[in-house]
């Protein structure tokens, strides 16, 4: 069975701020058949209870705080939502994705805490932005940051590969899909103008070849993502959802 779309829950964190069952709800009402938390230390049991009560699946969770105190709390928060993936959404310095010897430092810390996040029952995986992928190491064929990151962490040690800052970054990015290969856990799918500053418009209203992309990784869950909004929120997530699942129907 294929697994449902899901949505990262920080493009409508305003939204969850007032209304937090309401906007899940609005989310299911979408067609949106799961979520990807992003702030696992708030309630994570509640908000447990309201996705199982609306029938959504937690495809993963945001951890970056397990690099700025002790990860055991929030280890376990992210497993109570129910899903088996942690992910670390950035959090070191960008310098140490321009040299061997940083992505060694990043590689080692993360390669420390999937030990931990197995205790816990969980996977870890790292999320990329622009920073990951524009640098590229001449010593090592001149690919892409993250390419070399993926040879340094050991093999448990999944990607989230946000496809969107991958294209700003300058990275083909079916083709970067295709050469990282099973590493690939979870696809973020966002667009627009391709541009570091300017905001998101729905999937598939943008510069992203969206076809491309989900051919290229067709075993990741496909999680819809706004870091902000150019038109109305709640609109422009369910114009996505419906642009997607046409194209995964086709």
């Amino acid at each position: 069975m294929p697994r449902p779309l899901s949505v990262q829950l920080y493009s409508v964190r305003d939204e969850l701020a007032a209304d937090r069952a309401g906007t899940l709800g609005r989310l299911a009402e979408m067609g949106y058949g799961a979520v990807e938390a992003f702030d696992v230390t708030a309630d994570a049991e509640g908000l447990r209870r309201v996705a199982d009560d609306l029938g959504l699946t937690v495809s993963g969770a945001h951890v970056v705080q397990v690099l700025t105190g002790a990860p055991g709390p929030v280890l376990d928060a992210a497993a109570a939502l129910g899903t088996s993936l942690a992910i670390v959404p950035a959090g070191f310095p960008h310098e140490d994705f321009t040299t061997y010897e940083g992505l060694a430092r990043v590689a080692d810390r993360l390669n420390s805490l999937a030990g931990e996040a197995d205790r816990h029952g969980l996977r870890l995986g790292y999320h990329n932005h622009w920073w990951e992928i524009e640098p590229r190491l001449e010593s090592h064929g001149g690919r892409h940051a993250l390419e070399v990151l993926a040879e340094l962490l050991d093999p448990a040690v999944f990607l989230e590969v946000d496809t969107y800052w991958a294209a700003v970054g300058g990275a083909d990015v079916p083709a970067l899909l295709d050469r990282l290969g099973s590493r690939v856990e979870a696809v973020h799918l966002k667009d627009g103008p391709g541009t570091k500053d300017d905001p998101n418009v729905a999937v598939g209203g943008g510069t992203m070849p969206v076809p491309e992309v989900l051919a290229a990784a067709p075993a990741a869950w496909r999680v819809v993502e706004f870091d902000a909004c150019a038109g109305d929120l709640l609109g422009e997530l369910a114009a996505s959802r419906t642009y997607v699942s046409a194209l995964e129907a086709a």
